[in-house]
């Protein structure tokens, strides 16, 4: 998505200012309390810990935001550091291995690229020292060193220069300065994922030693399918989370895209009803809740896991387990979300399951992305254009702006107060943006555009997307041809049954090109979706 807004001209950025009757008179607002006279909280209980639900009684006016939980939360108002946390790159699979690859991840520019030498992924920054060119649009050597492509000068994994070719062989040997190096960024690879830790300071290096990526259970069991995917997101991280966290919504927003349970009492076509979630647990690190169907794990900053099996065997609840042929099916939906800077993210996604393996092993992955795609599209729109009022009104004041009644909400809430109480409402960009600026609305094209966001980081939509259209190319050379058949055998006998042949075959191939084209066009570049039509 970034690659395709910076190929156009597009107006200067606007300034969202929060409007003045939601500004916050002190330093650090933090979350309404319970004990505000705003709100009237039934006295606490073990079976109404964390309830998010508000009476609607007559006698009870409702509030603007259900009672704040306090169930395993702790007591500190200890701040979370961004800085000290793994950060997601890119899926193994959707990294060439010839070729570097630039990334952004809270607003750090890295290029990332495969050393044959050590025969690992290297994160380092995207810079080289020269004159400051683009690393990323260099190239791997034949001594598989990393080459700025601007003057050649040539790295090697560990971010030291090994070539100057300016520099005069009998001169002092420039390229062992220290100026001359590239920071380079600790790396590891867990879950077919690239991770990277944001600091090159050199106490970090060995930082893996004591501070590991979240793991993930499912993500290494071989009995689980676990096909992944990426897309860049045309709005902020904390949007995306809350989104992907919101349960309620996909009967409506992704209507005919995804299945969902059928209510005992139907009250509109799509089939919402109200949900049970309670959230059990709430700390920097991030929560843990319980829903209808399973367990819910927000893991801080980036990984949200939704299950039929908890993250952890202290937190299992008998009363879910299944009972029958399904008892035995397990299914996980994994969203890892990236803040890349204001108004920009990037989701890997993956749903591992233990049942239906072996349709993964025979259809594409491609196959796959197309459904997926379209389900992040269909409210997309949406999103991008609420990111825009939450900031209009100053993220801290989100439970103020909004009127969260009911418990469908109390993940989106609970992440909420996750990110004003830890986090002051922001990401941590340390003031490489200003938090108070995002990139402008482009047109609907673009802002839906699918071969920059996805199909140009994905493996297999990339290769779908190549062979697909030289078939339409060879579709089209068929009609051609078989029309000029047509003509050279005018001069000719041929039977009625063969001209006839040749004439279906003819507009057969034509017919199949242009079919082909759209689909090509809709599955690869856009697909527009208007929810008044569906």
């Amino acid at each position: 998505m970034e690659a395709a807004l910076a190929t156009c001209t597009l107006p200067s950025p606007r300034i969202l200012k929060p409007k003045p009757r939601f500004r916050c008179s002190l330093p650090n607002p933090k979350p309404i309390s319970p004990n505000s006279p705003t709100f009237k909280s039934p006295p606490p209980s073990k079976s109404n810990l964390f309830t998010t639900a508000v009476s609607s009684s007559p006698a009870v006016a409702p509030t603007n935001s259900p009672p704040e939980p306090e169930p395993g939360s702790d007591s500190s108002s200890e701040k979370f550091d961004w800085y000290a946390n793994w950060y997601p790159v890119m899926p193994i699979c959707d990294l060439d291995k010839k070729v570097p690859h630039g990334k952004r991840v809270m607003g750090i520019d890295v290029v990332v690229w495969w050393d044959r030498n050590e025969s690992q992924w290297k994160v380092m920054d995207d810079t080289c020292p020269h004159r400051l060119a683009p690393l990323s649009d260099g190239r791997i050597d034949q001594w598989g060193r990393l080459q700025c492509v601007y003057h050649g000068w040539c790295f090697n994994g560990k971010g030291d220069c090994k070539l100057i070719p300016q520099a005069p062989p009998d001169g002092p040997p420039v390229h062992t300065f220290k100026q001359a190096c590239v920071a380079v960024y600790p790396s590891t690879v867990q879950h077919e994922i690239l991770w990277f830790w944001p600091n090159s300071d050199p106490k970090y290096k060995n930082v893996l030693e004591t501070n590991k990526p979240p793991f993930i259970p499912e993500l290494e069991d071989p009995s689980f399918t676990k096909l992944v995917a990426n897309r860049d997101i045309p709005y902020g991280y904390d949007v995306l989370v809350e989104n992907l966290m919101d349960p309620a919504h996909v009967p409506y927003a992704h209507y005919g895209l995804m299945r969902v349970g059928k209510p005992k009492e139907k009250v509109d076509r799509e089939g919402g009803k109200p949900l049970e979630i309670t959230v059990k647990r709430l700390d920097n690190e991030g929560f843990f809740a319980r829903q209808e169907w399973g367990y819910a794990n927000f893991i801080a900053p980036c990984v949200y896991r939704a299950s039929t099996e908890p993250l952890r065997e202290e937190d299992k609840d008998s009363v879910t387990s299944e009972k029958g042929p399904l008892k035995n099916r397990k299914l996980s939906l994994i969203f890892i979300c990236i803040p890349v800077s204001p108004g920009r993210s990037r989701l890997i996604w993956t749903f591992p399951r233990n049942f239906g393996v072996a349709i993964d092993k025979i259809v594409p992955r491609w196959v796959f992305h197309i459904g997926q795609n379209k389900i992040l599209d269909s409210d997309l729109h949406l999103l991008h254009v609420e990111e825009r009022k939450i900031l209009e009104r100053g993220p801290e004041n989100w439970q103020k702006a909004c009127f969260i009644p009911t418990k469908s909400d109390a993940l989106v809430v609970t992440f909420r107060r996750w990110f004003n109480k830890y986090s002051g409402a922001q990401v941590d960009w340390r003031g490489k943006y200003d938090p108070s600026l995002l990139p402008p609305t482009p047109p609907r094209e673009q802002l839906f555009d699918r071969y920059w966001s996805h199909v140009e980081n994905c493996s297999s939509c990339k290769k779908a997307h190549k062979y697909l259209n030289a078939f339409e190319v060879i579709l089209q050379i068929a009609s051609v041809a078989l029309i000029g058949v047509m003509a050279v055998t005018k001069q000719i006998a041929m039977s009625n049954v063969a001209r006839s042949v040749v004439v279906v075959a003819a507009v057969l191939s034509f017919a199949a090109s242009k079919w082909l084209s759209q689909f090509i066009y809709k599955t690869f570049h856009y697909h527009d979706y208007n929810h008044a039509l569906v």
